[in-house]
């Protein structure tokens, strides 16, 4: 039995090399095709079994079958929101309007945002995401970090910029060296992506 809307591999908003020099075609090629790929097909997997447990009521199915939804979907969400972070150099803009008017506030200046950041995020042990998060209850921006594939939502922020730091997403091109990798991406952050998700937490 297929599931009624099966999850699809996006397709990238620019060519796998449109951000050279600071990530690589190779990488970007691999971690698309490859990587985010292995999370789709999974995710349907599960969710076919999912339906079939469902359908014949069997609830220990039901249960373990939640981790693999969640690392998969977490894979899958997480790099569909990756994608759509980073822009060609070419077109990039620094932030603009509330987002910086936000960042300025609480760090002062973006570049002590991104060394706070770049701090937190090179500290995640094995793999996970380093995020930008927009807190609801306090209004205000936070500086996250989770785990493996586990998207920020279940923390309760909205994301609005997340960063991936398994080894998949820079090891090909900075081997070992986290902290380059994260310096570098900065140069292809599209924060008019992260603007447009703050406006839309906050309506």
């Amino acid at each position: 039995m297929a599931t009624a809307a099966a999850v699809k591999l996006p397709d990238l908003p620019y060519e796998y090399s449109a951000l050279e020099p600071y990530i690589s075609g190779a990488i970007m090629e691999i971690h698309h095709s490859k990587h985010h790929a292995a999370y789709v097909t999974n995710l349907n997997k599960a969710l076919e079994q999912q339906e079939e447990a469902t359908a014949k009521g069997d609830i220990s199915k039901l249960i373990t079958l939640q981790g693999a939804i969640k690392f998969n979907g977490g894979g899958h969400v997480n790099h569909d929101m990756f994608w759509k972070n980073l822009t060609p150099h070419k077109d990039y803009t620094p932030p603009s309007g509330e987002l910086k008017a936000a960042i300025e506030s609480q760090w002062k200046t973006l570049d002590n945002f991104t060394a706070k950041f770049n701090a937190s995020t090179a500290a995640v042990q094995g793999s996970g995401w380093g995020w930008l998060g927009y807190n609801k209850a306090t209004g205000c921006l936070e500086i996250a970090t989770t785990a493996n594939q586990d998207p920020l939502a279940i923390s309760g922020l909205v994301p609005l910029l997340g960063v991936d730091v398994w080894e998949h997403a820079y090891y090909l091109q900075y081997k070992n060296v986290r902290m380059s990798y994260l310096d570098a991406i900065w140069k292809v952050v599209n924060w008019k992506d992260a603007e447009a998700r703050l406006a839309a937490a906050k309506k």
